[in-house]
């Protein structure tokens, strides 16, 4: 039996050199794919100051014999933190996420009295697929915008057969003083 030659020898460690290298880039490759991708943040501007704010309740959705099923449900409950004195204007930077997702906000306002009051305003209410939003503001400046609920509803029914709607991520902002 005779020595393999320097030649095989050189070009048996190249190809295994070059089969872990191949495995060590796919392995990096699943794992950089099934990392999880972080959730959705919008960024609030108003009066020359701006935050990001991070979900107050972000779920996955999935959807298993016609049933809903939110899962990994991350309910930190942080609420941003943000002035938006009477009359200012509050502009909101939605993320793709959002921006294409049938998305809804529930505004809260401080009456006079020290009553809160609730609008409704959805993504209909801006131009389609819109990015940058600016949040109505009250035409009486008496009215104080206290706070927003960015909210992403999936339709659904329940056992009974009642039809509405479940919140799968929340965003909120304290606006007042």
């Amino acid at each position: 039996m005779s020595k393999p030659s320097t030649r095989t020898i050189v070009a048996l460690l190249a190809a295994t050199l070059l089969a872990v290298g191949v495995a060590y880039i796919a392995v990096i490759v699943v794992l950089a794919r099934n990392t999880d991708k972080p959730q959705p943040q919008i960024t609030a501007y108003a009066h020359g100051k701006t935050v990001s704010v991070t979900p107050y309740l972000y779920c996955d959705v999935h959807i298993e014999d016609n049933k809903l099923d939110l899962r990994n449900c991350d309910n930190s409950q942080h609420i941003a933190e943000l002035t938006v004195p009477a009359g200012y204007p509050l502009q909101l930077s939605l993320p793709k996420e959002i921006a294409d997702a049938p998305w809804q906000m529930v505004l809260v306002y401080q009456l006079p009295g020290g009553q809160d009051a609730q609008r409704l305003a959805t993504h209909r209410d801006f131009p389609q697929d819109a990015r940058a939003i600016t949040v109505p503001t009250p035409t009486d400046p008496r009215l104080q915008l206290t706070g927003i609920e960015l909210q992403l509803p999936i339709p659904a029914r329940d056992e009974s057969g009642q039809e509405g709607y479940v919140t799968s991520a929340r965003w909120a902002i304290h606006t007042a003083a």
